[in-house]
C-alpha cells in the first residue's frame, strides 16, 4: 500500500511538471513568434457553423443575358449584394418618371421622423399630375404623406415632403443629389421629387436598381411599398383618403413585396418590381418597357430560377474546446452565434469550409471574443469569412511564483 501511495504520488508530480513543461514551451512558442493554426476541411466537432455577421456573396454565371423583354433598358440584381444577374442598356441615361419617388422616400425617411406632424405649403397644392388633392395647411403626418406618394403616387405629397425636409423643391433635390453621390451613382441626377420632365433629370437602369436596394433595407419603406391598401386623413374631417397601390405586381405576382410605378408620355412605362422567395430577394427594374408587368414576371421567374439561398450552416453548429494560457479555467468552448447562408447559382458545386483557429489562446477572454473564423469556398472563391467566438468569459490568473520556481517546488519541499 505504502510503494502503491509513493507511485501515485509520484505520478501526479510528473504530470504536473508536464503541464507546466507544456506551458513553457507554448510562451515560448508565443513570444518567437510562431502563430500555430488549423486549416482543415473537417470540422474538429461536427458541422461548420456561420455567424448572423456573415456576408451573404453571390457567385454570378457567366452569361448575364436577359430573356426577350419590350423594354428599352433593363436590369435584374439580388438584393443584399446588388450582384447583376441580367441586364439591358442598364447605364443609358433616360426619364424615370415617378420611380424617381423611391430616392424622394429613402431622403425623407432617412431626415425626417415618420411620426412628425407637417403642415402642407401652398407650394405643394395643385401639382400637375396624380394627386391625393392636399390642402393648403393641411396638417398629416410625414408617413401619410409617404404612403400618399408610394401607394397614389401623388405628386403633391412628394412636394410636401420635399419642402418639409429640404425647405423647397430645390433645396431637396440637392438632397437627393448628395444621396446619390453617396451612393456613387455615376449616371444619375435629380431636380425634382416627383418625377415630373426635366432634360436635367435622369438615371439608369443599373443606378435605379442601387437606390431601391438601398431603399429597402429600411423597414419603413419596405413596409409601405409591400402594402396595397391604406387609409390616411382627410384634411382634419370625419372622411378619409383611401389609398391604392398601382403596382400590380402586389397582387399579380407570388412573392412580390414592391416598389414602384412610374409614366410619363416622354420616359414611358417604368416600373421598379421587387420580390422574394425562399431566401433569394430580386431587384427588377425597366424603362420605357411597353409591357412592363410581363417584362417583370418574366425577369423575376429568370431570376428565381437560376438561384438559391443555401444554408451552410445552423446556428451553434460549430464546437470546438480551445486551451487557455493563464486562465481561471485550461480551456473554453468556441461556437459560432448564429446561421449563415450564401446566394448561389442552382448547380453551383459543393461549397467547402476551412477552420482556422490558434492552437491557444491568453486570458482573459470576454464571452463573444473572435478567436478564430471559418472560410467557405467554392472553386477557389471565398463565399463567406464567419467570426468563431468564446462562448463564456475566462479570467486571467497573476502568478506570484515564477514558471522556475513552481518547477522547483514539484521536486523540492
Amino acid at each position: 500500500m505504502s510503494y502503491q501511495r509513493i507511485a501515485r504520488f509520484n505520478h501526479n508530480r510528473f504530470r504536473k511538471a508536464a503541464s507546466i513543461w507544456t506551458a513553457v514551451l507554448l510562451c515560448l512558442l508565443a513570444l518567437s513568434g510562431c502563430n500555430l493554426r488549423n486549416g482543415s476541411n473537417q470540422n474538429p466537432q461536427g458541422e461548420a457553423g456561420g455567424s448572423k455577421d456573415a456576408p451573404a456573396p453571390i457567385c454570378t454565371l457567366s452569361d448575364s443575358a436577359l430573356p426577350s423583354v419590350s423594354a428599352e433598358s433593363a436590369i435584374l440584381i439580388e438584393a443584399s449584394t446588388g450582384s447583376v444577374i441580367g441586364e439591358k442598356n442598364a447605364n443609358e441615361k433616360m426619364s424615370m418618371a415617378s420611380t424617381t419617388k423611391i430616392m424622394t422616400a429613402l431622403v425623407a425617411i432617412e431626415n425626417c421622423d415618420a411620426g412628425k406632424t407637417v403642415s402642407v405649403s401652398s407650394r405643394a397644392v395643385g401639382i400637375e399630375g396624380s394627386s391625393v388633392y392636399l390642402y393648403d395647411g393641411e396638417k398629416l403626418t410625414m408617413a401619410d404623406l409617404l404612403f400618399a406618394m408610394l401607394l397614389e403616387s401623388a405628386n403633391d405629397a412628394a412636394a410636401a415632403i420635399a419642402i418639409e425636409v429640404g425647405g423647397s423643391i430645390e433645396g431637396f433635390a440637392e438632397m437627393m443629389n448628395e444621396k446619390a453621390s453617396e451612393l456613387e451613382l455615376a449616371h444619375t441626377h435629380f431636380t425634382n421629387p416627383h418625377g415630373l420632365d426635366d432634360a436635367e433629370h435622369f438615371t439608369t437602369a443599373s443606378d435605379l436598381a442601387k437606390i431601391a436596394a438601398a431603399a429597402m433595407k429600411n423597414p419603413l419603406f419596405r413596409e409601405i411599398v409591400s402594402t396595397y391598401k391604406k387609409t390616411i386623413p382627410l384634411n382634419e374631417t370625419e372622411g378619409v383618403r383611401l389609398l391604392i397601390n398601382h403596382n400590380k405586381m402586389l397582387k399579380g405576382y407570388d412573392g412580390a413585396i414592391g416598389i414602384k410605378t412610374g409614366y410619363t408620355k416622354k420616359s414611358g412605362r417604368c416600373l421598379v418590381s421587387a420580390a422574394e422567395k425562399d431566401g433569394v430577394e430580386l431587384i427588377c427594374v425597366t424603362l420605357n418597357a411597353p409591357n412592363d408587368w410581363n417584362d417583370h414576371k418574366t425577369m423575376l421567374d429568370h431570376g428565381f430560377s437560376l438561384y438559391e439561398s443555401r444554408l451552410l450552416c445552423e446556428e451553434g453548429d460549430f464546437r470546438y474546446t480551445l486551451p487557455i494560457i493563464g486562465g481561471s479555467e485550461d480551456c473554453i468552448s468556441v461556437t459560432n452565434q448564429a446561421a449563415c447562408r450564401v446566394i448561389l447559382p442552382r448547380d453551383y458545386p459543393q461549397v467547402d469550409c476551412t477552420v482556422e483557429i490558434g492552437a491557444f489562446a491568453y486570458a482573459p477572454i470576454n464571452k463573444g471574443d473572435v478567436v478564430g473564423r471559418l472560410v467557405y469556398t467554392a472553386n477557389g472563391v471565398t463565399l463567406s469569412e464567419v467570426p468563431l467566438c468564446a462562448a463564456y468569459s475566462v479570467d486571467r490568473i497573476i502568478y506570484r511564483k515564477s514558471i522556475l520556481e513552481k518547477l522547483t517546488s514539484l521536486f523540492y519541499k
